[in-house]
């Protein structure tokens, strides 16, 4: 199925609760919360602390990706702050399988996430117990890049061994995604769509989130 992840990275932080009602009221299926150390990317955004104050204010599923240098050692913070799926960085330092172990140990969906620079058989090992795949389309860190259109081929050799093991796992795009970009990543194999600037930026943000959706089906 196809679903809507906006990233509050592109949202008004001084409304974040308000900005996080909206995506709901807007028909947004997740919400995408991007947590930065300034190491494992040169930047920073918020940690748990934020999430679980803006937990109590929606329903809406809390698709946390941590792009942070070492995630095994805080998946209890984020699940304490109410996250629903967590993902965290094939790159960083904490070890993979036991990551993945600790997230579903801890009741949330596990992602594994692939900077554009790893190689789609990097996730191979691991995708029968992992929930989702996130493909990186741009770098990691800051918001506003653009679509890397050369990803699509690491989005279909990871869909096609999906299938080929018949497994139950979503592939995720963040970075560029827009009305046209979607279905670029739809066609590839992608299923979950990460976008900030064009829904948080738009004038009509559920006219956007309604063209994603279609555009993704076509």
């Amino acid at each position: 199925m196809i679903k809507i992840s906006p990233s509050v990275l592109a949202s008004d932080f001084s409304k974040l609760g308000e900005e996080a009602v909206l995506m709901e009221k807007c028909g947004a299926d997740y919400l995408h919360l991007d947590v930065m150390d300034g190491h494992f990317v040169p930047n920073i955004s918020f940690g748990a602390p934020v999430i679980k104050a803006v937990r109590p204010l929606t329903k809406l599923v809390f698709d946390v990706h941590l792009m942070i240098s070492e995630p095994l050692d805080y998946i209890s913070d984020f699940v304490k702050a109410g996250a629903d799926i967590i993902t965290f960085h094939y790159e960083s330092n904490s070890d993979v399988s036991e990551t993945l172990d600790k997230i579903h140990a801890s009741g949330c969906k596990a992602g594994i996430s692939l900077k554009p620079g790893t190689p789609a058989e990097a996730v191979f090992p691991y995708l029968d117990k992992t929930d989702m795949v996130l493909v990186m389309t741009v770098e990691p860190g800051f918001g506003g890049q653009s679509f890397m259109f050369d990803m699509m081929d690491k989005i279909k050799k990871i869909k096609t061994e999906i299938v080929r093991r018949s497994l139950d796992v979503d592939i995720q795009v963040d970075g560029g995604i827009n009305e046209e970009t979607v279905s670029v990543a739809a066609e590839a194999g992608a299923n979950v769509f990460v976008a900030g600037s064009a829904v948080f930026r738009a004038d009509n943000p559920e006219s956007v989130i309604d063209s994603l959706r279609n555009n993704a089906t076509l």
